[in-house]
């Protein structure tokens, strides 16, 4: 059935409005993190690989970094294996690291080349360990209370930190026309697995890339000022007020860290987007209206 004359000009009006983002982004990495509503839902998931697999399309380079916590967290309590949190992060045993690689380097990982691949792509999966993609550190934890004179430092096993990317695997895939595909697990210098933040993955991945731009997928509209409006475009320096203010608090802190690091280490600028919302990406990226909050170095 042809388009009505009202969805006709619609359908025009996006297209052509996508016109100068698509010449200023071709060339250029991006890179995604997805996670959230958008890997449980089946439209979103597929919604999510088309995206993936049109930027590849038309000459940008996608990198995907995915998380995993709740596929996680389902298999663990199948086995019986307790699941306890620091600071929102999952303490890691050895045995629950076996858990971890299971999970995110099989499992999720294998299911998002799939879907990338069922929708057109070249799409290949990684962890931290192939070619030394990911070469991590222990993070170490620390927790002050009110009884204690100094800080308390907490081991909570397998968990670590991103401390460099191996670009050169990166570049090779893309020069090749894959979308790699990053279950966020490092390696360390003896060769122990490290469970690594998603967000923190996808931040350093940008960071040692100089991506263009980095897309942190959530299950919010966007950063939200204290009546609950979403804040479109911002700058990091208003980012650090809005902390320090008190508006951006509790959980969403070491996701707006991670956005402001990486624009502070040369990405030219990260997203907070509403991965609930179908082709959310592709909307953030080509529309001047977006779904989500930009944030751009206040020094540009």
């Amino acid at each position: 059935m042809p388009l009505s004359r009202e969805n006709a000009v619609n359908a025009s009006k996006v297209l052509s409005e996508a016109l100068p983002y698509l010449q200023r982004f071709v060339g250029k990495t991006i890179v995604v993190k997805y996670g959230g509503n958008a890997m449980i839902d089946n439209d979103l998931e597929r919604s999510f690989a088309r995206d993936m697999v049109m930027l590849k399309l038309v000459g940008i380079n996608p990198i995907v970094v995915h998380g995993g916590g709740p596929q996680i967290g389902e298999l663990l309590e199948k086995l019986n294996i307790e699941s306890r949190f620091v600071n929102g992060m999952r303490v890691t045993t050895s045995e629950t690291m076996d858990v971890v690689e299971m999970v995110l380097g099989g499992q999720v990982n294998k299911q998002i080349v799939n879907l990338i691949n069922q929708n057109g792509g070249k799409a290949i999966g990684l962890t931290g360990t192939d070619g030394q993609l990911l070469k991590a550190r222990k993070l170490h934890v620390t927790r002050m209370s009110p009884e204690l004179q100094k800080p308390e430092i907490i081991d909570i096993g397998h968990v670590g930190e991103v401390e460099s990317v191996n670009t050169e695997v990166l570049d090779m895939l893309t020069k090749s026309n894959f979308i790699p595909v990053i279950a966020p697990i490092g390696v360390g210098e003896d060769g122990t697995s490290y469970n690594i933040n998603a967000d923190l993955v996808a931040g350093k991945v940008a960071e040692f890339l100089k991506a263009e731009k980095l897309l942190l997928l959530t299950n919010i509209a966007g950063l939200m000022d204290k009546e609950g409006k979403v804040l479109t475009g911002l700058t990091t320096q208003q980012v650090n007020d809005l902390i320090a203010d008190g508006t951006i608090y509790g959980g969403m802190l070491p996701k707006i860290q991670c956005a402001l690091d990486a624009v502070h280490a040369g990405v030219t600028s990260a997203h907070i987007i509403d991965g609930r919302v179908a082709h959310a990406t592709l909307l953030e990226l080509f529309t001047d209206e977006g779904v989500g909050t930009l944030i751009t170095n206040s020094r540009r």
